[in-house]
């Protein structure tokens, strides 16, 4: 484990409101990677992207960028409207 991780962990262990703020953090860029990933596997730009959807190109690169916490309604359909399917999973 890297120093980082280690301080990171002692934070979250400290101080719940941390914690609290480490999840959704982490959450929003688990979307901004899957959003990515997904945009870029089907050979899309974001413009693009966001003509399918019927979103501005700004809601697509705030989402990439990690600035939006994209709500799970939006997610789908973003999904939908290239053909997928949205998957959420607890680990």
């Amino acid at each position: 484990m890297s120093r980082t991780d280690e301080l990171i962990s002692r934070k979250r262990a400290e101080s719940q409101s941390f914690d609290q703020a480490f999840q959704s953090e982490n959450a929003k860029l688990k979307a901004a990677v899957a959003l990515i990933e997904l945009r870029k596997k089907e050979g899309l730009t974001q413009r693009e992207l966001a003509e399918k959807t019927g979103k501005p190109q700004s809601t697509i690169a705030r989402i990439e960028n990690g600035n939006m916490n994209a709500t799970v309604k939006l997610l789908e359909e973003i999904a939908q409207s290239i053909g997928r399917e949205l998957v959420i999973s607890f680990q």
